[in-house]
Order: C-alpha cells, then structure tokens, then sequence
C-alpha cells in the first residue's frame, strides 16, 4: 500500500485522533492508529473502547488496504519529517516506510484484523448546536466535575435538553456548575458524557457560532460531528444527582463584587496554601467592602476589595480553589453572590439572566 500527502494535513489528522488512543492496553493494537486506504481517501481512526476518534483526508494514491500503527511512533515520526510531502509505503510484511526527500524511516505495523470496531449507532437522536456555544457550556461547567470513582457518573456532565432549553451540569458534591442555553430542539434528552471526552470535544470546537455541532444519540453511545471529526464515546450510566433540588430563590443577602479583584485577592491567598498547608479562605462581607483573610502555618494575610451588598452582613469561609474556579469559569467583569448565612451553600451568578449557575458549599468556621 503506497500513498503520498501533505505533511501538515497528515499531522494535524494524527494529533487529533491519537487522543482517543490507549496509552497502555493489554490489545496491542489499541496503542495505534488505525489507517485505511481507498483510493486518494486516506480515514484515521483512534479507539481505546471508551472513546474514539475518526476522521478522512485526501491523499495522493490508487491503492487501497487497511493497517494499524504505533500512535506515539506515527505522531512523532512525522511532526519531525521535513515540511512537504511524506511518502508511506506498506508491504506485506508490515514494513512501514516513511520518507520525505532523503529523511527515511522504518517501522513495523499491525493487522488491521487486530483493532475493534467503533460503536454502531442504532436506533439514535439527534440535535444540533453552535460550535462556539457548546465549546463555552463546556469550559464554563467542566470545572465542577467529580474525580472521584466512588460515583461514576458524577466523573461527567449531564446533557438535559427539555422544551429547548439546554442545561449543561456537572457536580462534585461541593460544588454545582450549570450552564443554559435556549436551542431548536423539540426532543426529549437526559445523558451522561464522561468528562475526559468533553475536554477533547472542546479542543476540537470552533469558537465561532456560525459552525455547527451535529450530535447523535443511542441508548449507550453518543457521536459528535464536528469539522470532519466523527468523536465516539459510551455514556455513563447511573442515576445522576436531581440538581434542580440543588438550587434555591430565596436568599438574606446579595453582593455583587468584580471579578478580576475578588480573583486577585483569592491567588494571593493561594500563595499561602498547599496540599501540605491547608486552610479556608475567610470572607466578611460588609456594607462596601468584602474583608478577605487566609492564615496557615507559613504565615497570613488580609486583604479587602470593595462590594456592593444587600441585605445582611455574612461572615463565610470557602476552599480558595474551588471559589477561584467559579470565579474564572464566569468569565464576567462582574458577579453576583447570593447568600444565605455562612453555613449554607452560595449561588454565583452574572450580573443579568442566568447564563450560569454555580453553586459553592462553605467550610465551617473555627471558633
């Protein structure tokens, strides 16, 4: 099997695919990227029976067959070939040359018989949305995903879609991340996608609104189309946590602070605390300004920022890291902290509609 193609083409086809790839598998197999060839369509495929990645370029070819090769010798061999066109060249003792002018290398392939099959999608649904406004629901939810084992579905997002409203939710148990978004969508979909797939889809998606991600879903496996990409992953399965039950209207005390000096006053907080030194974060939230103390055995600090507050003054402590993933997750100037006393969890939310929603349990306060 003889083909030629563009050396960027190729590795831009390979970088995306091998993410799918096993890094260490009992199949052999598994550890590579399968090719197969027909004509001048050249498809690539990556698998670790969890998720997979497949997408086609065009070559230069009459030939035609199908191989596996060694994902990490493949990827590296050609990003470091000479810019231009590669030539490959596979025998029928799996012999793989690849060469570019007089740079030349020699690797060894498998049987394609050796590699699986990607799920078969039966009987699934489908609805499609913005490239740009998937990728966003993603990197603005992804943070409050559990990694932990002892619950496996909390390792993913649920995908709740009901009368065109798209809720996208991830839990830990001590937070809750959810973003909304209004989609054409009559069907009814309640799903689970594990974390580790949807931090590929993102790498994957534009950040414009004007692609499109066309999604379909089966009873245990979902496939994303994006750009030339087919994404295959299994669902996770398990009652995940009824997150509306989560979620409170009421509330005795509203802030609205600005986010780039709250994050600011929580890193120089970090500076002070390690897996070694732990310790919470004190916020006071007065009438006009929002007192923030830290103090571990390396030492303390204070600072303050101003606020603008309604209702009553709060006292409450928060793990600074998982208040400095929301704060960046907002990716607004502004924020609005509803609160309801320094024992119950905080609602963060811009400052107009509710785009996003997290929520933040507390720490208890030492006497």
């Amino acid at each position: 099997m003889k083909f030629s193609c563009d050396k960027s083409k190729i590795c831009e086809a390979i970088n995306h695919v091998s993410k799918a790839v096993a890094v260490k598998s009992t199949i052999p197999a598994l550890e590579g990227i399968k090719i197969k060839l027909s004509e001048n369509i050249l498809e690539l495929t990556g698998y670790d029976l969890e998720m997979g990645i497949r997408t086609q370029i065009q070559v230069k070819s009459e030939d035609s067959g199908e191989y596996v090769i060694n994902a990490r010798l493949f990827s590296e061999i050609t990003k470091r070939m000479p810019d231009g066109e590669l030539l490959f060249f596979i025998d029928d003792n799996l012999n793989v040359k690849i060469s570019c002018g007089v740079t030349e290398y020699n690797i060894s392939a498998y049987l394609a018989e050796e590699y699986p099959d990607l799920p078969v999608m039966e009987n699934e649904k489908q609805f499609s949305i913005s490239q740009g406004i998937l990728k966003s629901m993603i990197n603005q939810t992804i943070f409050a995903v559990s990694t932990l084992d002892n619950k496996p579905v909390l390792t993913g997002e649920l995908f709740d879609i009901e009368n065109g409203v798209f809720n996208l939710v991830a839990i830990d148990g001590y937070r809750l991340a959810i973003r909304t978004e209004k989609i054409n969508c009559d069907e009814r979909f309640y799903f689970v996608v594990p974390s580790k797939a949807l931090n590929e889809i993102a790498r994957l998606l534009k950040d414009d609104d004007e692609n499109v991600c066309n999604v379909f879903v089966s009873e245990r496996h979902i496939m994303f189309d994006i750009n030339g990409y087919y994404f295959f992953s299994r669902l996770l399965e398990g009652e995940f946590h009824n997150y509306k039950t989560s979620l409170f209207s009421d509330f005795k005390t509203e802030a609205i602070v600005k986010t780039r000096e709250f994050l600011e006053s929580l890193e120089r907080c970090s500076l002070l605390i390690s897996e070694k030194y732990k310790a919470a974060v004190k916020c006071k939230f007065n009438t006009s300004e929002l007192q923030i103390d830290c103090k571990t055995v390396i030492g303390k600090v204070s600072d303050e920022i101003s606020v603008d507050l309604s209702g009553d003054s709060v006292l409450i402590a928060f793990n600074n890291k998982f208040l400095i993933d929301a704060l960046k997750a907002s990716e607004s100037d502004k924020v609005k902290i509803h609160m309801n006393g320094s024992n119950r969890p905080i609602k963060i939310l811009p400052l107009q509609g509710e785009s996003y929603t997290f929520l933040l349990m507390p720490v208890a306060i030492k006497s």
